[in-house]
């Protein structure tokens, strides 16, 4: 039997996942990378993209992450993410819906401040969208 990868996927809001895989694909800053048990020590950051964990005999799990750190170790692969959702949990009409008030929240801006916020709210839904 194959050696298991031990891996830990922690957001702000709650431990997502926890537990042994035969693999987990990341998007790390300089490309998507495959981690597997024994892999050599690395850190990296994260862009936004999908993290694949693929178990035997399970169907893969795909979750966003937008951002964030993955260390491997001896131990295993340790992802510290900025916001983390299971592609399972999106809907893209309502995602759609919510882009659209987010434009409108951009165009309604009185300030710089508010400006900065309802962009950066926009760009996070555009890059769930794209992730579906």
């Amino acid at each position: 039997m194959a050696e298991k990868l031990n891996f830990d996927l922690v957001s702000p809001e709650r431990l997502l996942f926890s537990g042994q895989v035969d693999m987990v694909v990341i998007p790390g800053s300089e490309g998507e990378m495959g981690i597997m048990a024994g892999h050599a020590p690395v850190m990296s950051t994260l862009r936004p993209g999908i993290i694949n964990v693929d178990n035997a005999g399970q169907p893969q799990q795909r979750i966003f992450v937008r951002g964030g750190f993955a260390e491997v170790t001896p131990a295993g692969l340790t992802v510290l993410a900025e916001f983390t959702v299971p592609l399972a949990e999106l809907d893209a009409a309502a995602l759609d819906r919510e882009i659209a008030h987010a434009n409108e929240d951009v165009a309604d801006a009185k300030t710089d401040a508010k400006r900065q916020a309802a962009q950066e709210k926009l760009d996070h839904l555009k890059q769930l969208r794209q992730a579906l």
